[in-house]
């Protein structure tokens, strides 16, 4: 599942920071716009309780997380889809990735330079976001160009298309995100295959200031960020990227230790991982005992062969069945014998839809 969220934002607002935090990647970071220039990709575990659990229930040789990857995108500037600053390598590269992590400095601190002069997170939105969707409307007219005439003369793919392109081009006119638009299934396949920037799921980090972590809510510039996000139907979260970064460099009970001491259960880190992972429709389910407690990801929907495919292409094609027991019932029953006389652990087939912290065997026979 090589599926890849890109962070994003004005030059200086902690993109680079928050990356070395979440991938311990060390991606170079300076005061000055435009010290990430190619895209730094880093791949990260995604934090999982679960995998804990299953092993001291079922024990193995080694735990093993399923991973997902961030890519840390150069900072935009106003005027970028004209090519400003670095402008065209900046969209190619979010054009690259399938889910978007928006970073909004939502902090004050005069050592650290704002390309705008001032601490103004709806502003600072706002312009990437205005600069999205004037690359997507360019895109949009080009492709009205050439789909037009094939409509005209009765194309019923080109006519579908139309209505799907005339539905999207008012909308970036108005500076609005084509994924705040309602489609058909139908149309979402088309409006897939225009590849649009403004068409990405995504995740608005207010990068807030330190004091403000143990109640993000409270900070008047979250509130910004938190009520524009509302708006789009996004994800919102507050993070300190310095004080994460800090974070990540510390290991075992001192990390908790910390954690504490800024009034947070877990790490905002952990947080973000786990929001852009499931924004992209991504679950999880485990193989257990053996050489290892492992997790693997599917995509939400799919079905059993499907998801054996995830662990080899021999277990789809020879899909036999799957044992299936949840994750729910192992953490109440603890045990396999205790999991078959309640009558909990499933045979399912080839129909069968895999839920997020399904623990499966599958059969297989090729």
């Amino acid at each position: 599942m090589s599926l890849t969220a890109g962070i994003v934002g004005l030059p200086n607002v902690g993109k680079s920071t928050l990356f070395n935090a979440i991938t311990k990647a060390g991606a170079e970071m300076a005061n000055y716009p435009f010290a990430t220039i190619e895209p730094n990709v880093g791949m990260v575990e995604v934090p999982d309780k679960r995998l804990a659990r299953i092993q001291a229930l079922i024990p193995a040789k080694k735990i093993v997380h399923t991973t997902f990857e961030f890519t840390d995108i150069a900072g935009l500037v106003k005027g970028a889809s004209k090519g400003e600053g670095l402008g065209n390598k900046f969209l190619e590269n979010i054009r690259q990735t399938d889910a978007i992590v928006h970073v909004v400095r939502a902090f004050e601190d005069d050592n650290i330079t704002s390309v705008t002069g001032k601490v103004d997170p709806e502003e600072d939105i706002n312009t990437i976001n205005l600069e999205l969707a004037i690359a997507d409307l360019d895109a949009v007219n080009r492709r009205i160009t050439k789909v037009k005439k094939v409509a005209q003369q009765g194309d019923k793919t080109a006519k579908a298309e139309m209505a799907v392109l005339a539905k999207i081009q008012p909308a970036l006119e108005a500076g609005d995100a084509v994924r705040s638009l309602d489609f058909s299934e139908d149309e979402q396949v088309i409006v897939k295959g225009l590849f649009l920037l403004t068409a990405k799921p995504v995740i608005y980090v207010a990068n807030i200031a330190e004091d403000a972590m143990a109640d993000p809510a409270a900070d008047a510039y979250y509130q910004i960020v938190k009520a524009h996000a509302d708006k789009e139907g996004a994800g919102c979260l507050g993070i300190s990227a310095a004080t994460e970064e800090e974070i990540a460099g510390i290991d075992g009970d001192e990390k908790q230790e910390f954690l504490e001491a800024e009034g947070v259960s877990e790490s905002g880190l952990d947080r973000l991982i786990r929001a852009a992972y499931h924004l992209l429709g991504l679950r999880t389910f485990f193989t257990a005992g053996g050489p290892e407690t492992r997790a693997w990801t599917f995509h939400k929907g799919m079905k059993a062969p499907q998801v054996a495919g995830v662990i080899h292409s021999d277990f789809e094609r020879g899909f036999i069945r799957a044992e299936v027991v949840s994750y729910a019932d192992l953490d109440k029953y603890e045990t396999m014998a205790k999991i078959k006389e309640a009558g909990r652990l499933r045979l399912e087939g080839k129909e069968y839809q895999v839920a997020d912290g399904d623990i499966i065997e599958f059969r297989f026979n090729v």
